[in-house]
């Protein structure tokens, strides 16, 4: 290797400067342009002269031509170079996709229900095939390279590396990595259910497994190593394949290269034979949390992962402030970046224009002229659908038809007092597009009766594509009056009655038939007054905007006529000569050509509808052959088709052809279809000079048109343009890269009258220099003058002045914009790149819509996607613009084709324009929306992106390629350090964040019981009849209701038949499994008088015993019960065949029914000893899947009941309804044991009630005049939803709420804001107060931290900014600001209790008003958690913690929720200042993403909101991604169409990208009792391909 090597004789020095100038390149210091440069200078020296010296990258080097002779080197010559092609763009395409090496993409195929799926597609796409033919060769490289790594390297890297087991897995998995990403073609698919070959298991699973720590290993090499080892690798040949792993895509920190590391690892697996794992159902992966997990979706997330990249960042450079300080990143402009070099440019003059003596003084007088001398002289031939010619107009006809309508316009509208239509009035022409006679009758009876036509298209349905902002036009035009035809005028929409309806946006119109049996008859001495052309508007021709917005842009008469002159001069238009028009004759090319210079020059125009072409496109090639016409008005789209089907055709003789002008010349496919129309057609007698492309806009009309030349011979010039510079505005010619081109062609010369320049695109009007990219714009009287009403765009386009670099104007006359892209030859030739409203700025570099066609079309042309049917567009995301391709695939392609037609257009588009796509959207066909002439409707299909209603049939998103800006994580702000000066409260001047509820030592109280089943005892002999518990069915009616006196007798026998029949000692765990209900209170009230510990545990649900029984068998094991009471009912089930399928009947402890107590009571009832014995075990499994059990001493259970007791005030008079579950937390604490406490009597009501009675819980509220009622947020919503549209009803029914003092909503997490302003905006008619409606807030270690009290202040909401909780700082902002996150205070500290927030890393107390973790200190918190192997360190850490200064002798417990304490203006009872505590999420759901914590809420608010069939959403993270589930409430069609709307929103509003987007089912998204989303278990059922999605969508 080292002997043709011409590097080895570099000295040392220099090579360390290589080292480091490599270290630059690979950590994007600097760009490949300016490493080559510097490398160059650095080795330019030591590398032998001559053709060897290749040191770019392979491209010869050569002195850099000047503009000028790069301008002249324009190959002006007759002889058609081989380079300039049409099918130059082709072959690039198909180069840059062989240089990808023509693989497939490695991306995981998107997974699509079956029901989604018309054909047959693959179920999954997998990595390659160990099988593949390749592989052998594949592996032989792999050996090579492996041991010249190790003969390098001499083993040296071996401590850098690690274990020699995670060795082999990382080189296993590499191996697969590499391969991914530089396979060839021979990458298979293979089904998901094919058995994986037993050789690749063992290496495969391994390497599975360790992929993440592979992964991990990888992005962790130290700068120094790396360092090291690129110096070492300098020894090697400078052109070796460097693969870099897989990053994490979250993760902003650039990683470095690890090639060497890749290498190390071929060679520690070079000498065995090697398998490549497969990743499919047969194979075992590893969760994060090391679980096992057996998944086709696990594996294409794995595959997504290695697949993707690093990301195409731009060089670090410099960031721009975003409000918030938020740091976008935005590239620093590249010295070395393509600049114009040349002299400024010279304006372009056209030829003079010629005054014939014969041209009319206006187009009426031509009209006028050839009615009375040539009457019979055909003017127009019209064609049906059948190709067959209908009526023939002539001159004659045109003429006195035209008459006809000017005397009705003029006299038969309104009265003589008060016409309705006067001249200079606007009237509105709406034909179709197959009448143009009706059409050329309309237009020049306007002229005659001095009205401005106005022709628009004809609405078909009140809900076309742009016909609201046509509407809009008519409207500020103050058009009143419509012309249109008999046949259209009955085709229009009517309502019953028969009026025509009226569209939206629309004016109130009055719709005149022109057709002449409808129209009055002239007098014989009736004449209209034909005018000289003046400077008044002949008619106004509307613009569709790049917005969607419609322009109507006026012409004058001598712009009209001036403009017909032009045409007809460099045309060389004669007397008689027939012409075939294929386009719309409304506007455009067609108006000028067919309606107005046809008629100045007496020629005969055969119009061929868009109808016609559809079912037979070789018809205008008919008509050409039928009428020998001599001229063709057409797009290339007409040429394309008919090259489709010209085989069909034998008798073709296009001799009689001397134009074919080609309306569309100007956009970069035309040259194609040029070209390869003239190869098919030049043997049927089509000369090479006879296709005539032209250039125009609306505001300039006819730009630029190339005439016929008069030699043959000559074949016109090509320009071979770098699209990398056209994309920073500079032209640079004859670009050796083939690849990367753009091939135009020249539209001819200006305009005879007219002179031309390019001015800058922005700033101040400045003319460009030769080599420079920019908008041309034209100065002559034959152009539009304004947009109608609107003179400040006006001014700024049709009033320009180019001025010179000195600032000096060019010309006294004004200029007009064209909103062409282009630039003007050395020989005055026109050339035109692209369009202004097709230009898309991505990255500071300029792309034009139409190449990005181009090359899409260019993947598999005529193939896959329809030609005319492919638009491209950008949106706005996250402060740039990203590029969207949607397209319309035919109806026979499968998904397999699909996908990777996909795939390869994005390469091709990478490859060509070094640009990304953002997205990638296939419809199904005809389903985009049309403009009349059936093209693409581009503004109203941009339209239905962003609304989520395009409904596509395919999506690939691209986001970790296109998006290069995503901020950069801060650092974290230094909190308060034991270095700080500690002077009472303030620490480094702030107040440190603690409070506290109300002291209870001085309060008196019933506090000489420590034990409940005292209370109870005592409440049984003090008042035996007070009711303590109520229970209400679903009817609202009383099930069962308990005394305290039966309470006591109820418990006392369930504490007999423990003794009598299960033996128990004291102490003994024992399960309660029983529903809402008295059972539960009675058993739980026994086991106390028994000495037992009860275990309150939600029941199996009936209907899903197969995933619910587990989590009852685990808690009941966890806890160590030595039996289980329960009712008849659960203990049938727990023995019946479906429950012992799920869990075996003889694992269970003793199962005792409590339906049949004995007669007799407990002999003796048992009394603790000591208070901090436990009492209860509470068991809650949390959102993360984590079941958490805690012990709850006698003593903090009295002290939580006497607590609540306070803050609430409650009294044996008081009535509470609770609408809870009764097993854990809060719930269980409010439902069992405060009413025996304080004697309040409690109204149960079952949450499963409402179900079948959502009104349930109010109704109880209102009928028993509660004031204090407790509910969940699962309750809140059921109500909230189920009664959004009763509460009308509910007011009749004697529903009031205006009593209800306190509604507090129990719950462990952040508030939810907005479902509670909703529930209090929705019953406000029902007399609900919002000040009523508040949050509680527990948690393991403390069951109730916050509660809002009845003498409580109200509770306050703060705004904070969302970015700033990102990096876990607090900054208040106002109600609406960007990025506001309200958050509601979680109700006031309960009496006893402690609080202070403590930064959960460094455990040093925070400041006010910053975020950190709550701690609480109370006598009321639990004791520990219960642990299955005494795990003493999480106690102690938990429920022991210490401050690490301050007050470090407090013990406190770590609630695990993140949260700000902030001291309001409001006092509470005492007179004192009330401190708010705002909980903000917990710290075990929050994801760490990019250096920035983010809570799921949060990402899941901002999804809920983007599409209205979104009703619920949860994400969470796998590898480094971030999922989104979200549950569509509507058809399976539009789940794609909220792939692209959910990856957008949590981009702007979050600035993370989201991996995997899963639609599925309504009710996917697990949700607890409490109306918390199990995210975790959504995870593994992902992982476990459990959900059955309607789609899932791998973002690449």
């Amino acid at each position: 290797m080292a002997d043709g090597d011409p590097l080895v004789s570099i000295p040392m020095e220099v090579r360390a400067k290589l080292a480091e100038l490599e270290l630059e390149l690979s950590e994007g210091d600097i760009t490949q342009k300016g490493y080559e440069k510097k490398r160059f200078q650095l080795i330019g020296a030591f590398l032998p002269p001559g053709p060897a010296a290749d040191t770019s990258g392979g491209q010869e080097r050569r002195p850099q031509p000047t503009p000028a002779s790069r301008l002249h080197r324009r190959c002006l010559s007759g002889s058609r170079d081989e380079r300039y092609r049409s099918d130059i763009h082709s072959e690039a395409v198909q180069a840059a996709l062989a240089k990808h090496g023509e693989r497939k993409m490695a991306v995981p195929m998107p997974s699509k229900r079956r029901s989604l799926v018309v054909h047959n597609s693959m179920e999954a796409y997998t990595p390659p095939d160990t099988s593949s033919g390749s592989e052998g060769e594949e592996k032989a490289d792999d050996y090579e390279e492996g041991e010249g790594a190790e003969e390098e390297n001499g083993g040296g890297n071996a401590d850098v590396m690690g274990t020699s087991s995670s060795l082999e897995g990382g080189m296993t998995v590499e191996h697969w990595i590499s391969r991914a990403i530089h396979a060839g073609s021979s990458a298979t698919n293979t089904n998901s259910s094919t058995a994986s070959s037993s050789s690749s298991t063992s290496s495969g699973a391994v390497a599975c497994g360790r992929l993440a720590e592979v992964l991990a290993q990888h992005v962790h090499i130290s700068a120094h190593q790396h360092h090291l080892r690129l110096h070492q690798r300098n020894q090697q040949h400078h052109k070796t394949e460097i693969h870099s792993a897989p990053p994490d895509v979250t993760s902003y920190i650039n990683n470095a290269p690890t090639a060497d590391r890749i290498q190390a690892e071929k060679t520690a697996g070079s000498g065995g034979h090697r398998q490549t794992p497969k990743y499919g159902n047969a194979e075992l992966m590893e969760t994060g949390d090391g679980v096992p997990v057996s998944s086709r979706v696990s594996a294409k997330i794995q595959q997504l992962v290695n697949t993707l990249k690093r990301p195409k960042r731009p060089p670090l450079r410099e960031f721009f402030v975003d409000d918030f300080e938020e740091l976008l990143e935005v590239q620093q402009p590249d010295p070395n970046l393509p600049k114009a070099e040349g002299a400024q440019m010279v304006p372009a003059h056209g030829e003079d224009l010629g005054a014939v003596t014969s041209w009319p003084p206006c187009l009426e007088a031509a009209l006028q002229r050839w009615g009375t001398i040539s009457p019979k002289a055909p003017c127009l031939t019209t064609v049906d659908t059948n190709g067959k010619s209908l009526c023939q107009l002539t001159y004659g006809k045109l003429w006195s038809r035209s008459v006809k309508v000017a005397y009705n316009l003029s006299h038969k509208l309104g009265t003589k007092q008060e016409p309705l239509i006067r001249p200079g009035d606007r009237v509105a022409l709406v034909f179709p597009n197959n009448d143009p006679g009706s059409f050329m009758t309309a237009f020049y009876g306007c002229l005659l009766a001095d009205v401005v036509p106005v022709p628009i298209e004809v609405p078909l349905t009140r809900k076309d594509a742009g016909s609201q902002q046509i509407g809009f036009l008519l409207g500020s035009c103050g058009i009143t009056v419509a012309l249109t035809s008999d046949l259209c005028h009955k085709g229009l929409p009517k309502s019953p009655t028969g009026d025509i309806l009226h569209f939206k946006g629309w004016p109130k119109l009055l719709w005149i038939v022109t057709e002449s049996k409808h129209l009055s008859k002239p007098p014989r001495d009736w004449f209209p007054h034909i005018r000289d052309a003046g400077h008044d508007t002949a008619y106004i021709e509307y613009k569709t905007c790049k917005d969607g917005g419609v322009l109507g842009v006026t012409v004058t008469r001598a712009a009209m006529l001036t403009h017909c002159q032009a045409l007809t001069q460099a045309c060389s238009y004669t007397e008689a000569e027939t012409m075939v028009n294929v386009l719309d004759f409304k506007k455009d090319v067609g108006l000028w050509h067919a309606v107005l210079t046809s008629v100045m020059n007496m020629m005969h125009v055969v119009s061929i509808p868009y109808a016609l072409m559809k079912v037979n496109p070789l018809s205008w090639i008919q008509k050409v052959c039928q009428f020998k016409a001599k001229v063709a008005c057409v797009k290339s789209r007409d040429m394309h088709w008919a090259l489709v089907a010209h085989r069909d055709q034998r008798d073709v003789n296009l001799t009689s052809l001397r134009m074919l002008l080609v309306a569309d010349g100007a956009n970069p496919w035309s040259i194609s279809s040029c070209d390869a129309f003239l190869n098919v057609f030049h043997t049927k007698g089509l000369k090479s000079d006879v296709i005539c492309p032209c250039a125009s806009s609306p505001e300039a009309l006819t730009v630029a048109i190339r005439r016929p030349t008069e030699d043959p011979s000559r074949t016109p010039p090509r320009g071979i343009l770098s699209m990398h510079s056209l994309s920073h505005g500079v032209i640079r010619l004859d670009s050796d890269d083939k690849l990367a081109v753009l091939a135009v062609q020249d539209v001819g010369c200006v305009m005879p009258g007219a002179v031309m320049c390019a001015v800058k695109l922005d700033g101040v009007p400045q003319l460009c220099k030769t080599d420079e990219v920019g908008e041309l714009c034209v100065c002559t009287v034959a152009t539009g003058t304004s947009y109608y009403g609107l003179s400040g765009m006006t001014k700024n386009t049709f009033e320009v002045v180019p001025v010179t670099s000195a600032g000096a104007a060019i010309s006294d006359f004004p200029f007009t914009r064209t909103g062409l892209l282009g630039f003007v030859g050395a020989s005055g030739l026109v050339y035109v790149a692209g369009k202004t409203d097709g230009l898309m700025v991505v990255g500071g570099r300029h792309h034009n819509a139409d190449d990005i066609v181009a090359t899409a079309l260019a993947v598999e042309p005529m193939k896959f996607v329809y030609r005319g049917r492919i638009a491209v567009f950008s949106i706005e995301v996250l402060h740039d613009e990203r590029i969207v391709v949607v397209a319309e695939q035919r109806p026979d392609s499968t998904e397999e084709d699909s996908f990777q037609w996909m795939s390869r257009v994005l390469q091709a588009i990478d490859g060509i324009h070094q640009v990304g796509v953002y997205c990638l959207v296939l419809v199904a066909p005809n389903t985009l929306p049309k403009t009349p002439l059936g093209g693409i409707h581009l503004c109203e299909t941009k339209q239905l992106f962003l609304e989520g209603a395009l409904h596509p049939t395919n999506v690939l998103m691209c986001p970790h390629t296109c998006v290069t800006n995503l901020p950069k994580p801060r650092q974290k702000q230094p909190e308060i350090g034991p270095a700080s000066v500690m002077v009472g409260n303030l620490v480094s001047g702030k107040r440190i964040a603690q409070a506290s509820g109300r002291d209870i030592t001085q309060v008196e109280d019933n506090h000489q019981f420590l034990f409940l089943s005292e209370v109870l005892q005592w409440r049984a002999q003090s008042t035996p009849e007070h009711v303590l518990y109520t229970l209400l069915n679903a009817r609202g009616t009383t099930a069962s209701s308990v005394t305290c006196s039966q309470l006591h007798k109820k418990a006392e026998k369930v504490a007999a038949m423990l003794a009598e029949r299960s033996h128990l000692q004291d102490g003994d765990h024992v399960a309660l499994l029983y529903p809402p209900g008295m059972e539960l209170i009675v058993s739980f009230y026994g086991c106390l008088y028994a000495g037992c510990v009860p275990v309150t545990v939600r029941p199996p649900h009936p209907h899903n015993i197969a995933t619910t029984l587990p989590t009852v068998k685990m808690i009941v094991e966890v806890s160590r019960s030595v039996c289980v009471l329960t009712t008849q009912v659960i203990s049938k089930l727990l023995k019946s065949k479906e429950a012992s399928a799920a869990v075996d009947m003889r694992t269970w402890p003793p199962v005792l029914d409590t339906d049949d107590l004995p007669k007799k009571k407990a002999p003796l009832l048992y009394k603790p000893s000591n208070p901090d014995t436990l009492a209860y075990l509470d068991f809650s499994v949390s959102t993360t899947g984590m079941l958490a059990g805690v012990k709850m001493s006698h003593a903090a259970t009295s002290a939580l009941c006497r607590s609540i007791k306070l803050q609430c005030e409650l009294y044996p008079s008081r009535e509470v309804a609770i609408c809870l579950d009764p097993y854990c937390g809060l719930g269980f604490v409010l439902w069992c044991l405060c009413s025996v406490y304080s004697g309040h009597q409690s109204i149960l009501i079952p949450p499963c009630e409402l179900e079948s009675n959502a009104s349930l819980w109010l109704w109880a509220v209102s009928h028993h005049k509660v004031r204090d009622t407790f509910c969940s947020y699962s309750v809140m919503d059921v109500s909230t939803r189920g009664l959004a549209m009763q509460t009308d009803a509910l007011k009749s029914r004697g529903v009031d709420l205006s009593r209800v003092r306190t509604c507090v909503v129990v719950a462990e997490e952040r508030p939810r804001t907005s479902l509670t302003q909703s529930f209090s905006k929705l019953f406000k008619d029902l007399g609900l107060h919002s000040r009523a409606v508040s949050t509680a807030f527990g948690c393991r270690v403390n069951m109730a931290v916050c509660l809002q009290g009845t003498s409580s202040p109200d509770p306050t909401t703060v705004f904070v900014d969302m970015r700033a909780l990102r990096h876990d700082r607090v900054r208040l902002v106002e109600r609406g600001s960007p990025h506001s996150l309200p958050l509601m205070e979680s109700g006031k500290i309960l009496p006893g209790v402690r609080i202070i927030i403590a930064n959960p890393e460094t455990k040093g107390p925070m400041g006010e008003s910053h975020l950190g973790e709550i701690w609480v200190q109370s006598g009321h918190n639990s004791s520990g958690y219960v642990s299955v192997y005494g795990d003493e360190a999480l106690r102690s850490d938990h429920f022991a913690s210490r401050l690490s200064f301050g007050d470090t002798h407090t013990e406190w417990s770590r609630t695990g929720y993140l949260g700000f304490l902030r001291r309001t203006r409001l006092t509470d009872a005492n007179g004192e200042r009330h401190d708010a505590l705002y909980v903000v999420g917990a710290l075990e759901e929050a994801m760490e993403l990019r250096g920035m914590r983010y809570h799921p809420v949060d990402i899941e608010t901002s999804v809920v909101r983007t599409h209205k069939s979104i009703t619920q959403c949860a994400v969470f993270t796998w590898s480094n991604l971030l999922v989104a589930v979200v549950e569509l409430a509507a058809s399976e069609q539009e789940a794609l169409d909220l792939v692209p709307l959910v990856t957008n929103a949590v981009l702007e509003e979050h600035y993370l990208i989201v991996g995997v987007v899963v639609v599925a089912d309504v009710g996917v998204v697990p949700i607890n009792s409490r109306g918390e989303k199990q995210r975790m278990h959504l995870r593994d059922g992902f992982l476990a391909d459990q959900l059955d999605p309607v789609y899932v969508a791998y973002n690449m």
